[in-house]
């Protein structure tokens, strides 16, 4: 050691020998590397210094991955028995736009075993989430669980707020929150989710019970989307002129529904008054009603295009047919009559074209009551709507059916049924006689449904229901270049065991274009006002006739049908009907 010394005054450091080592320890590149470290004390030094490098790094990356990340590994444990988040499917129409998706959040929960002072806890937490109720959140965390969720679904920016308080005991979960681009547009045919992402109402809840969702895992791989057979192209369309024409008329409420004839997939549907599903916390039980398949109506006059399709496939009834329509029918205490009274005999096409009631309570009379009820049956209209939504409606039907009540359910009162059912049922009637089964999924090939009337029967129906807007009570209902055919029904509304005669339900049910109907169609107001522009009437033929004519001028195009050029006196009927001066509808008249 003393000879090591000297070599080092050798050197001339400017120090006393034998004081070197210990006031200038020499640095590593002043000796070699087999005297770097020289002693058992030097090497535990130099050993604990780097394991407190180690884990200071360790320590340093983990609060910066919960700085930046959120920590999304802790919740775990806090959060035992919660249900992971659910990934649901996306939701598309039939051109694959996305009509409702999921977004990754986070939540915030506490540990309240961690919770220093639930109630300083809480008074911080509303400095920078003023939504929150303080009193509640100190409630919460005086528990003293294990698992406290104190808000769901933070913006990123509130998730920082809450992150720079630095309060022990809180966390965050990520989970799934479903979005819809579309807002209102299609909230009744998409329904909503609850907290936790499961499908509580529409399309949403027949996903869950279809696919039967359950607990996710995050980072699998999505699901398919699930393809709807909803066009949004047309269906903004529909209840854009549907919102106008609510207004317009003063309207209770509004309803639209566009079918393919030969498929039974809904293009569209409509709903008003509607909803934000983005926001269903904050929604109306009125709002939330879905009138187009869960509200049952008495629809009127609609009605008669099913009843004159059973009569003439039963070959009880034919075109040619004529019926005494000069007195009204007494039954009882009951009295049957025209609105739009002619007095005199009338043809089948006259029958329809004119809207008697009188006429069709008695072709329904020579159909006969079980025949006319079978028949009935096999276009849906006797049992609940078939569509994928859970909210379907069952019909009210009478509670004896008597010869009374076939006449007046041949015109569409006594018997209340859904929109859904009666623009299915008119697609069976004009796409040759096939039963189709209503759908909002998008189907390639659809198998062909059972028979309901004759070829020959759907084509002498097409040229009633032409007959109807050319000469009758639905003339506003045309639009040039795109034929419309369709039947108008004004209903007074059943209200206490009777009917309101000013309140009432006023339909147009129409099929486009008429020379090569493939789409179905119903416009329906409830309780519609009469205004200058409609004289003061708000039967179909003024409200719902008009707006069938402005959607399907909308929506032809979008659907690919061109339009055609096609005479006025375009129907064969005509003649049949040997037709006398069409007087346009009274003050007091229903169509």
């Amino acid at each position: 050691m003393i000879g090591r010394r000297n070599q080092s005054s050798s050197r001339g450091r400017g120090v006393l020998a034998g004081y070197d080592a210990i006031a200038k320890p020499r640095m590593p590149h002043e000796i070699g590397l087999e005297e770097e470290i020289r002693t058992p004390s030097e090497r535990r030094i130099f050993l604990a210094l780097a394991l407190f490098a180690v884990c200071f790094s360790l320590v340093g990356a983990r609060l910066v991955e919960l700085a930046i990340v959120g920590g999304d590994r802790g919740p775990r444990l806090a959060a035992a028995g919660e249900p992971d988040p659910i990934h649901r499917p996306d939701i598309v129409d039939r051109n694959g736009e996305v009509m409702a998706t999921d977004i990754v959040t986070a939540s915030l929960y506490a540990d309240g075993r961690a919770i220093v002072d639930p109630q300083d806890t809480a008074r911080q937490l509303a400095t920078v989430l003023p939504d929150i109720n303080p009193e509640e959140v100190a409630a919460k965390l005086e528990t003293g669980r294990a698992f406290i969720w104190l808000k769901r679904d933070l913006t990123p920016k509130q998730q920082y707020a809450v992150h720079y308080l630095g309060l022990p005991g809180l966390g965050f979960r990520r989970e799934q929150k479903r979005i819809y681009p579309n807002g209102h547009t299609s909230s009744h045919v998409l329904g909503t989710v609850d907290l936790d992402n499961r499908g509580t109402a529409g399309m949403e809840r027949y996903i869950d019970k279809s696919l039967r969702l359950g607990k996710g895992e995050e980072g699998g791989p999505r699901a398919q989307p699930i393809m709807l057979s909803i066009d949004m192209r047309v269906q903004f369309a529909l209840r854009d002129e549907l919102e106008k024409a609510q207004k317009e008329f003063s309207a209770k409420a509004a309803v639209g529904i566009i079918m393919d004839v030969h498929t039974g997939e809904v293009v569209a549907m409509s709903s008003l008054p509607d909803f934000d599903p983005n926001d269903p916390m904050v929604v109306s039980d009125d709002a939330r009603f879905n009138r187009a398949t869960l509200g049952v109506y008495e629809l009127g006059s609609v009605f008669k295009a099913v009843t004159l399709a059973s009569a003439l496939d039963s070959g009880k009834v034919h075109i040619d047919t004529r019926l005494d329509a000069t007195q009204p029918i007494h039954y009882a205490r009951f009295t049957i009559h025209d609105y739009h009274a002619e007095n005199r005999w009338l043809s089948v096409p006259e029958v329809f074209m004119y809207s008697s009631n009188i006429g069709t309570a008695k072709i329904a009379l020579e159909l006969g009551t079980p025949a006319y009820r079978e028949y009935l049956r096999r276009f849906g209209l006797l049992s609940k709507a078939e569509i994928e939504l859970p909210e379907a409606g069952d019909p009210l039907l009478p509670p004896h059916w008597s010869e009374l009540s076939t006449m007046t359910v041949s015109f569409g009162q006594g018997i209340a049924v859904t929109p859904l059912q009666v623009v299915a049922a008119l697609a069976g009637i004009v796409n040759g006689g096939t039963k189709v089964k209503p759908t909002l999924l998008h189907h390639e090939n659809v198998p062909t449904g059972e028979r309901l009337i004759s070829e020959e029967t759907s084509t002498q129906m097409r040229g009633l229901l032409r007959l109807v807007v050319t000469e009758g009570t639905g003339k506003k209902a045309d639009v040039p270049g795109y034929p419309v055919m369709g039947k108008t029904g004004t209903a007074e509304k059943a209200i206490g065991g009777g009917y309101a005669k000013h309140r009432l339900i006023s339909s147009f049910l129409s099929a486009f274009p008429a020379n090569d109907p493939r789409y179905t169609m119903i416009v329906m107001f409830d309780e519609p006002q009469g205004t200058k522009a409609t004289y003061g009437f708000a039967t179909a033929g003024w409200n719902a006739a008009p707006v069938t004519a402005r959607v399907v001028s909308r929506v032809a195009p979008l659907l690919g049908i061109q339009p055609i050029e096609q005479p006025r006196n375009d129907n064969n009927m005509l003649q049949q009907a040997k037709l006398v001066t069409f007087e346009p509808e009274t003050a007091n008249g229903r169509d």
